[in-house]
């Protein structure tokens, strides 16, 4: 079967998308979800600019996916199983196959999640960020009372990251320059750095969440303690990552970790946690026709949170 779907489609790395029918593919028993909201995440920002190149355009990114499954509000999880492969790894919504920025979206049904409710908008802004911090923190080891550095604190992953680490009792410490941002974060009741040697003063931390990358992974390390963790969440700039100092590494023991996304029982766990209102979504929006100047303030990242694509 095949179907022609309104989507945002990226013919060419860092062009314009262009709003077209499209046509996809549906593989057998897999079944439509109407989508009303979906994330801009920072990995569709790297598929954007060509940092995928296993991926082909044209393509139909967005894989924080959420609307109505027969009327009732849902999410996907966005790993699903490989449709022309069974034996092989799971691909991701999005990527290697059609994803959210699109009037509708084909996924079987065991990936499909019920919603608390259908503020949309809120999920799709919260919803990667929680369940990946919870992933990092497992991968971590996080523990009620330990110390924790966030960096790229305003961001999607960050602010919302952030407020999940806060629920487990860490200590947060959030980085950022910027002095509005630093505003919105002290009031959530995080402790805000605006300089990566502050453990000269306040300490040093036991984890730190390197969400920045490249152009702050070498001073983040500094702050860490004897066998403090460093995990690594994103790149944004997709730079080569160097140590410029191995005999600090080697000498204070310290761990590194990259982290993988999330699984399907932490994604619904964020869901929960935010239906809860235990986090506060923090969010600008766009309609789907917008999704250019979406992207141009996603890439500036002025904004504090997530941007969302409303569709429909």
């Amino acid at each position: 079967m095949r179907d022609r779907i309104r989507s945002a489609v990226l013919y060419g790395w860092r062009q314009p998308f262009r709003i077209e029918e499209f046509e996809v593919e549906v593989p057998e028993g897999w079944v439509p979800v109407e989508v009303k909201a979906v994330g801009i995440c920072g990995r569709d920002l790297v598929v954007w600019k060509g940092g995928f190149p296993n991926l082909k355009p044209p393509l139909v990114l967005g894989h924080e996916v959420f609307g109505y499954y027969e009327g009732k509000p849902v999410t996907v999880y966005p790993a699903v199983p490989n449709p022309v492969c069974k034996d092989c790894p799971p691909v991701i919504l999005g990527e290697n196959l059609p994803g959210g920025y699109a009037e509708r979206v084909y996924v079987p049904r065991e990936n499909i999640i019920p919603l608390p409710d259908d503020e949309f908008e809120k999920y799709a802004a919260a919803t990667c960020g929680v369940a990946t911090m919870m992933h990092a923190a497992s991968v971590a080891g996080v523990k009620p009372g330990e110390r924790v550095l966030v960096t790229g604190a305003s961001g999607g992953v960050g602010i919302h990251g952030a407020q999940y680490l806060q629920l487990l009792g860490a200590k947060v410490l959030a980085y950022t320059r910027s002095e509005e941002k630093a505003r919105v974060l002290e009031d959530l009741g995080i402790e805000v750095v605006r300089s990566l040697d502050f453990y000269r003063e306040k300490g040093r931390v036991d984890v730190v969440m390197e969400i920045v990358g490249a152009p702050t992974l070498n001073e983040s390390m500094r702050s860490l303690r004897f066998r403090g963790r460093l995990v690594l969440i994103g790149n944004i700039t997709g730079e080569p990552l160097m140590i410029k100092r191995p005999a600090l590494f080697v000498m204070r023991e310290l761990m590194f970790s990259g982290t993988a996304a999330f699984t399907y029982d932490e994604w619904l766990a964020a869901i929960k946690v935010i239906g809860k209102g235990a986090i506060r979504p923090f969010y600008k929006v766009f309609r789907l026709e917008e999704i250019n100047e979406a992207y141009r303030e996603a890439m500036e990242g002025s904004r504090v949170g997530r941007v969302v694509l409303l569709v429909g």
